[in-house]
């Protein structure tokens, strides 16, 4: 195991971030080569959790001489968002420099371009030397793992519709309750570097998305971090890489996938018609139906007057909910994967939330 840490300057004089990268040398130059970061946006955790449980496994592979493609983690991959504070609490989910979110504005570049990422990087403010740095990591690999989590969630992913179903070896992995899949045309982590592949050069591939993967895990919930939960998902990534020919082995873990998947346009995004407490009728996970009372947002408090209640917009699954319980007019309740198209208009940058 080798470790590192890539300096980033900040904004201000005295002022540096370091971020560490943890490599695993592979045995075998033609086996898979793969990137794994976590908690881009710094407060989502169970993705840290779950590489903390891996990297003493993956140590004890290179040990037993078990590891055959190079693996690169970043097991914390935005010391600039960390050290966000804003009244006590973290905010880092967007710099509060420019308030572009961690996880959008990547450049969109070729493979061939990706040593460009460097060029003059320190001359850059320290959000943006952050993703140059993370994608020309990734952009190298060929298989990137980006481990977030959602509020409170079903295990889900989002990835590239090319590589549906052939990630069904991911969902039996991992253990994966839904999948949503994109058309790769967000400017997100997950999309910039299956842009950068998509434009580069084949090599031995007859077409570009061939033995590669990339994608964005969301490990449930904001408070699903626990040793359990972290070793569960460590075997399940471990599992992943033998799957794929990283690792040697047959498989420690197979769950049988019986989730739902869906595109983007078929994810129903229930937001809020006003503001006030709500009161949610139905967890995530639950199967419902079109017209079913999902939440009731509470205006006035002792006048049920001033309830509205909040239904379902189409049929389908709940993958995710908002943890706050108090609402502003517009606030994403809810998302719902369908086989409905959604009314939902993407945000800037391609995503189904900025």
């Amino acid at each position: 195991m080798q470790k590192s840490e890539i300096a980033i300057a900040g904004d201000t004089s005295g002022v540096e971030f370091r971020l560490p990268v943890v490599k695993f040398p592979g045995a075998d130059a033609s086996a898979p080569k793969t990137y794994m970061q976590a908690a881009l946006h710094a407060e989502e955790l169970p993705g840290v959790a779950a590489l903390h449980f891996l990297i003493p496994m993956l140590e004890a592979a290179e040990k037993r001489g078990d590891i055959l493609g190079s693996i690169t983690i970043v097991p914390k991959a935005n010391p600039v968002g960390a050290s966000q504070y804003v009244n006590g609490a973290n905010e880092g989910r967007f710099d509060l420099g420019s308030r572009t979110n961690f996880n959008r504005d990547y450049p969109l570049l070729s493979g061939d371009e990706r040593d460009s990422l460097l060029d003059g990087v320190e001359e850059l403010l320290a959000a943006e030397q952050l993703k140059h740095h993370l994608l020309h990591m990734a952009s190298g690999a060929d298989l990137m793992l980006d481990l977030h989590c959602d509020d409170e969630s079903q295990l889900y992913a989002y990835l590239h519709e090319v590589w549906w179903p052939e990630a069904t070896d991911l969902a039996e992995s991992i253990g994966l309750e839904a999948v949503l899949l994109s058309d790769g045309k967000s400017s997100a982590f997950e999309d910039a570097v299956t842009h950068a592949w998509q434009h580069g050069p084949l090599g031995n591939r007859k077409a570009w998305h061939e033995g590669r993967i990339s994608l964005t895990m969301e490990f449930r919930g904001l408070a699903d971090v626990d040793p359990v939960l972290g070793r569960m998902d460590a075997e399940g990534l471990y599992a992943f890489l033998q799957r794929r020919g990283v690792l040697k082995g047959e498989p420690i873990r197979k769950e049988s996938f019986e989730g739902v998947v869906a595109g983007l346009d078929y994810v129903q995004m229930v937001d809020a018609p006003v503001t006030g407490m709500v009161l949610f009728e139905r967890e995530y996970g639950e199967v419902v139906e079109k017209g079913d009372h999902l939440a009731t947002i509470v205006t006035t408090p002792g006048d049920a007057a001033g309830d509205v209640k909040v239904t379902a917009p189409a049929e389908g699954t709940i993958v995710t909910r908002i943890t706050r319980r108090f609402v502003r007019r517009t606030d994403n309740l809810m998302k719902i994967a369908s086989r409905e198209l959604s009314q939902a208009k993407r945000k800037k940058g391609g995503g189904l939330e900025d």
